[in-house]
Formats: C-alpha cells, structure tokens, sequence
C-alpha cells in the first residue's frame, strides 16, 4: 500500500492480489455460481418472500438500473435503512452492480446519529423501508447493467462504509472495496467449512457490513441460501429456524442464550442447525456450559474488528479450548503484535495486535484491509502504515499461534454482541451544562457480556436529575447505547495527563451491578 491518503483519506493497495479458487473477484459477480450450478434453489428468504438465483439476478439488476435512471452513478453514496427482508440485499448487490458506494444505517440508532452519517458519506440517496421505493426501481431494465465506457467493476475501489467510532465520540467511516468484503466467504469456502446446501440465517442487522459479508456474500460464493430473519426473540428466532431449516447463523452469547434456556423453544425447533457461531472472547462461562450440553461442542469464539473486515481469528470447536484465547489467524492472515517502536515482540509479550497479509501458502498477499477512514486522512495514515492494520488494541500471540487480547480499543463495550463506545455515550451527557466530567465504563453481565453505566460529576453547586439524563441519552442514542445506571461523583481520580482512571470505577460499577 502506498503511505499517503488522497483526498477522501484513502490509500490504495499496491497490490491487485486475485483471490484463489474458482470464486468471483467482485461482490458484482457473487451470484455466478448459484446461477450456474443451481439456478433454481433459494438464494434469499425474507419476510416479503423468497427468490431463486435466477430471480435474485433479474431484481439485482432491475434496482441497478433503476438506481442509474435515477441519476445514481459509479462513486455515489448510497444510504441503506431497512430491516433484515429481501430489500436491503438486493439494494446492496446492485449498488455493487453499478459501482455506488454502500452506506448502512442502523435503523435502531437515533436520528441525530443517523443524520450524522449521511452528512459524513454525503449519502445522494437513502432507502428506507417505508415507501414503495423497490416497486418503482423493479420497473427497470432486467439485464446486467453495464458501466460508463463500457469498463468492468474495479475490485479494489470504494465499495462500501461500515461506521466505527473513535475517540471523539462521533463515528468514523471504516472504507472497504469488494475485494475484502468477499474474502471472509472465500477463505470459509476454501476451509470447507460451508456447501450449497447450507442456509445461512442472519437475524443481526443487515446494515451492519460485517453481516453483509457474513451473511449474503458468503452464502453466495457457496451457492447456498441467505435467509434474512427479522426476530432476535427466542420464539421468533425459533420459529424462523424451524421453518426454514437455517443451518447456520452468526450471533452473540446473548441471543443464543435465549434459544437455549427459553420455555417457549424445543430441540426440535433448532434440529436444522449445527454449530452457530458465536463470537466474543469473553463468552461467560455459564453460557459455554449449556453451549456444550446442547451441541457437544466448544464455542467458537473470533476476534475481529470492522476495518478488518470482521473476523481475523477463530477458535476450532472441535478442539480443546485454550484459556482467554481468541483462537489462531484465519488463513488470509497474519496477527503481529508489535511494541511502541514498531518492532515485532516476543512470543507471550503484549503489543498492539497488528493484521497482515499472509506469509506461507495459497492465500500469501491476497489480504488487504480497509481502505481507509472517509475524509479522515490523518487517522487513516495512523491505522494503515508499513503494510498493516494497525488495530489500536493490545494482546499478545504464543508460541503456538493462539491470540489473546489484553484489552479492547477505546474501552469498548460490547452489550449483547452490539459495540457501545463511552466516548459516544459521554458526549451525550456533556450536552447537559451541569455536568462537569463523566466517564462510561462497562460492568459485567452474565447474560449480555457488559452493561452500560455512567459516572456523573456535577458542576460545583448544580443538581443534576438522573432521570433527565437518561431521557437525554434516550433522545439522542439507540437504546442499547443508554446506560442503565448512573452514579454521581464528587470527583474522579486522574492521571498526570489529566485523564479520568476508568480502572476503579469499573471495579466500582461491577461491584453495584451485583
């Protein structure tokens, strides 16, 4: 990769690797094998119905050209705001069809977060559900789109923005290019891990881009079937599984735990599936227990991040677990935790966990990540340097290969399988002219890994009310992002820099959780 972001704070791979194997090179291209090897199986279930590949391929290409008559070209961002339903996959390979740029937008974030992101994309248009935006679009064209110039889709430009949020607290734009979105199915291909006749259920949000990847893309380079579930509800989650034979899913402890414990769900209502992956090293082990009571098996637990694109480790379940480790490095790549020097640290010895191509075998040189930050050139350069991505977070590798991560990128909280950043949630709060600092931390939780809580110090002589707190949170995040306890301070402990110590109050927050 070159070292210097252009103007939309982007680099370029140096390379063009090809991906191995008989698979497409463009997410464009991702339906060829189920339209050549099983043209009439289910390739998309939803609520609104179902489509074969053959009339998967003529609705693709009907939005595409609808898309282009609406004056959509190659580079246009594109906002998709739509529930788990045959809409939002077909919105997304046709935005891929024509070279647009797909932007999603989590339904359950809160307006002013939504209207954050379409401002920073630039989003030319946005679907949502309401509206009959698709029957309009369906009146086009069904033949292939073809592009300006007559060109082909070019595997590494833009392609999509999957939003993370930094230290600020508002959400950096994480670019992907088709090329990486379609490894994750490509190396789950190559491990044989899949076949034509799984079918993937995804009940996450779709317009997470991690779920596109893992879910539509990855099906289609198997020929297999996506099914898009609109319940995370153990009986509704059940009854999609029963129903549509789902043999696979990726989830998070929490909405497994339901199908496993839930009243309502019988063995038999989950027959179809094999072992649904998990992810999240911190699985509780309560959970792990009835995990393997269930499927004789061990979880599988991965790390991985969005600038990835998602996972870059995995755990085998057919092997014995390793205590605290987050499995090895996926075939495409390669975890190198490296010290403050940029120099590789011993076996067992912390260091920020840097992710690479790999060295050895077929897969060496095919990986790139992320493109880089959309208009953040500066925190681009810092993530993208010397070749690898340089993930922020600390851990350590063995001897042996297995990765173990020492602690999450900006205090992390994942609640439920759903990230929650605190400086997100603090910036919220200091909406409030009596609050004079305040810190968000994580407190364990069995069932959903982590709760979100909140220290308020208040100005000197103010009162502040914490039920106007919570409805100010409530009004300007998603539900999950809203903390469920509120402490007030005196003061905090801080560091030389002036830095609030988040280590007491974690300890203070897990404490009163209890």
């Amino acid at each position: 990769m070159s070292s210097t972001p252009d103007t939309r704070g982007l680099i370029a791979p140096s390379a063009r690797p090809i991906i191995p194997g008989d698979g497409p090179q463009t997410a464009a291209d991702v339906l060829e094998r189920g339209l050549r090897d099983f043209p009439d199986r289910d390739a998309l279930v939803g609520r609104s119905g179902r489509a074969t590949y053959v009339e998967l391929e003529r609705l693709v290409n009907q939005v595409a050209n609808g898309l282009r008559g609406m004056g959509v070209s190659e580079g246009d961002r594109v906002g998709g705001c739509m529930p788990n339903d045959l809409p939002i996959v077909v919105a997304f390979l046709a935005c891929m069809r024509i070279g647009a740029i797909w932007v999603g937008i989590n339904r359950a974030l809160a307006p002013p977060e939504q209207q954050y992101l379409l401002d920073d994309a630039e989003v030319s248009l946005l679907l949502e559900p309401d509206g009959d935006w698709l029957a309009f679009l369906e009146t086009g064209d069904t033949t292939r789109p073809v592009l300006p110039g007559g060109g082909d889709i070019d595997p590494f430009a833009p392609a999509a923005i999957a939003y993370t949020s930094g230290t600020t607290g508002f959400p950096k734009g994480a670019v992907h290019s088709q090329h990486n979105l379609l490894l994750p199915g490509a190396v789950a291909r190559s491990r044989g891990q899949y076949s034509g006749d799984d079918r993937f259920g995804v009940m996450l949000p779709l317009t997470l881009l991690n779920l596109i990847a893992l879910g539509p893309l990855l099906a289609y380079q198997v020929g297999g079937t996506c099914v898009a579930i609109d319940r995370v509800d153990a009986p509704g989650l059940a009854t999609w599984i029963r129903d549509e034979r789902v043999t696979s899913f990726a989830s998070v402890p929490a909405i497994l735990h339901g199908l496993l414990t839930h009243p309502d769900v019988s063995p038999e209502d989950l027959a179809s599936l094999r072992t649904p992956g998990v992810g999240g090293a911190d699985c509780p082990e309560a959970f792990r227990e009835l995990y393997r009571e269930r499927y004789h098996a061990e979880v599988t637990i991965g790390y991985g991040l969005t600038e990835a694109p998602t996972a870059v480790t995995m755990t085998r379940p057919d092997e014995a677990p390793v205590p605290n480790s987050s499995g090895r490095a996926l075939p495409h790549v390669r975890v190198v935790p490296l010290d403050q020097h940029g120099n590789e640290v011993a076996p067992g010895e912390i260091g920020e966990l840097c992710i690479g191509p790999t060295l050895d075998g077929e897969w060496t040189g095919v990986y790139t990540p992320m493109l880089g930050y959309w208009k953040q050139p500066e925190a681009t350069a810092a993530a993208l340097r010397d070749g690898m991505l340089h993930t922020g977070d600390l851990g350590s590798v063995d001897e042996h290969g297995e990765v173990f991560v020492a602690d999450r990128r900006n205090d992390l909280i994942i609640r439920g399988g759903a990230n929650v950043y605190p400086a997100e949630v603090e910036r919220v709060l200091y909406q409030d002219a009596r609050v004079a600092a305040c810190a968000v931390v994580g407190a364990p939780d069995e069932r959903l890994g982590e709760r979100v809580v909140a220290f308020v110090q208040p100005q000197p002589g103010a009162t502040v009310d914490v039920a106007e707190l919570r409805a100010l949170c409530e009004e300007n995040l998603a539900r999950y992002k809203v903390p469920e306890r509120f402490e007030i301070v005196g003061a905090f402990e801080r560091t030389p820099m002036g830095k609030i110590k988040k280590t007491g109050l974690r300890k203070i927050a897990e404490t009163r959780m209890l």
